[in-house]
């Protein structure tokens, strides 16, 4: 291998020349040219956003995957350039244990059907789960990566570049300094030799006064002065121009942000619908859990139906049962109504403020919009997650969950 020995020379000179300059100042034996102060701002605003932009993408990412195995083979994948396998949800995980769990337990009994539905719902959580982590990751996290890895590194490297350039402008300054006070102190004594320890060899004659050769060095450093303060100047505006582009940071990552949000509250509004889709579809067959052979809880008829509606929905205030209704067909007791056949209690019955909007599943039930005022009571044997519902000439069955009853 060849070497240059002229270039390995003067780059160990130059190092070795920055270092004792940064020595002695840390020392304050030597003067340090100061940056204005817009620029040391602009320093500072840049430090800080490097900063927060670190924390709140390492925290999106606990955010996005609390597993940590998970998220150091995720950037595993990525230091080696390769695509990161596909991760079951843990949603989806439980969705496909609750299937398999229905499946041995008989996909037609009550707790098969239920497990059913629940599982399905879980599904659809685990997928829109995923949905949310893509969308994040590449309209956020994305985003926060590529200024750390890319801008950010840019800013550094120039930084560098010009914390070089201070040592050799301020190092040209104190040999300019040197070499002005040897030719002061060389012109009252006389001729004298120069000392050469004072700034770096040059090859004079040395016949030559000593005068005229402080004079050359005086001029060889104000020009070097000249160069190294050129460079200078064009590094820190190089600089500035990269510290100032900060603020466009600042809008691309506020813009990242609000797709964020949009993300996680499309991601929230799904999971809330698919759950309240599930409690309709649950709400449906509850009554089909009462008298289930297999249930080890005591008989229907051991406790009364106010009771059993208290002990299932503690918060809702209960409604009076009236006593037997001569001519309620018996059906109703069964869980098929037909409204042609029910008249209101003469007592009992209450009004009630619509939560939340409600479709009906088949003709014995009554569609709800949120905030509507419906009369309901309650009959004999009806589940008690049901009342009857009746606003104007339409009457069926309604869900308690779905409304708020009122004194």
């Amino acid at each position: 291998m060849d070497f240059n020995v002229k270039k390995l020379a003067s780059d160990a000179g130059v190092f070795f020349s920055r270092a004792m300059q940064f020595t002695e100042e840390k020392l304050g034996q030597a003067e340090k040219t100061e940056l204005d102060a817009h620029f040391e701002n602009l320093m500072a605003r840049a430090d800080c956003t490097k900063n927060w932009t670190e924390k709140i993408l390492r925290q999106t990412e606990v955010l996005l995957q609390p597993n940590l195995s998970a998220r150091v083979e995720e950037f595993l994948y990525e230091k080696l350039d390769r695509k990161v396998p596909s991760r079951v949800t843990n949603g989806e995980l439980l969705a496909q244990y609750m299937t398999e769990a229905a499946n041995d337990f008989g996909p037609g009994t009550p707790y098969g059907k239920t497990l059913i539905k629940v599982g399905e719902t879980q599904r659809r959580l685990g997928a829109a789960e995923r949905d949310f982590i893509q969308s994040a990751s590449i309209n956020f996290l994305t985003p926060l990566r590529n200024f750390l890895e890319g801008d950010w590194r840019t800013i550094t490297k120039e930084r560098r570049t010009l914390q070089n350039c201070r040592l050799d402008l301020d190092a040209c300054k104190a040999r300019l300094k040197k070499a002005k006070a040897a030719e002061a102190k060389a012109a009252c004594e006389g001729d004298a030799v120069p000392d050469f320890q004072e700034t770096r060899p040059r090859n004079y004659v040395l016949s030559a006064s000593a005068s005229a050769l402080w004079s050359d060095e005086v001029e060889k450093a104000e020009h070097e002065l000249r160069l190294t303060q050129t460079e200078f100047d064009r590094q820190a505006e190089v600089t500035r121009l990269l510290l100032e582009g900060i603020s466009s940071t600042h809008v691309n990552h506020l813009r990242c942000l609000h797709e964020f949000v949009e993300s996680q509250t499309n991601y929230y509004a799904q999971c809330y619908q698919y759950m309240l889709d599930l409690q309709k579809q649950l709400g449906r067959f509850s009554g089909t859990f009462v008298g289930n052979a297999e249930s080890t809880s005591p008989p229907a008829a051991a406790a009364s139906p106010p009771a059993a509606a208290a002990a299932t929905l503690p918060a809702v205030p209960t409604i009076p049962v009236v006593p037997t209704i001569v001519g309620v067909p018996s059906a109703v007791a069964e869980g098929v109504l037909n409204p042609n056949e029910v008249k209101p209690p003469a007592s009992g019955t209450r009004k009630a403020r619509v939560l939340y909007d409600y479709e009906a599943a088949d003709s014995t039930e009554l569609a709800l919009l949120a905030d509507e005022m419906i009369t309901v009571y309650s009959l004999p044997g009806m589940d008690p997650d049901w009342l009857i519902g009746e606003r104007g000439n339409q009457k069926g069955k309604v869900p308690v969950t779905y409304l708020e009853l009122l004194s």
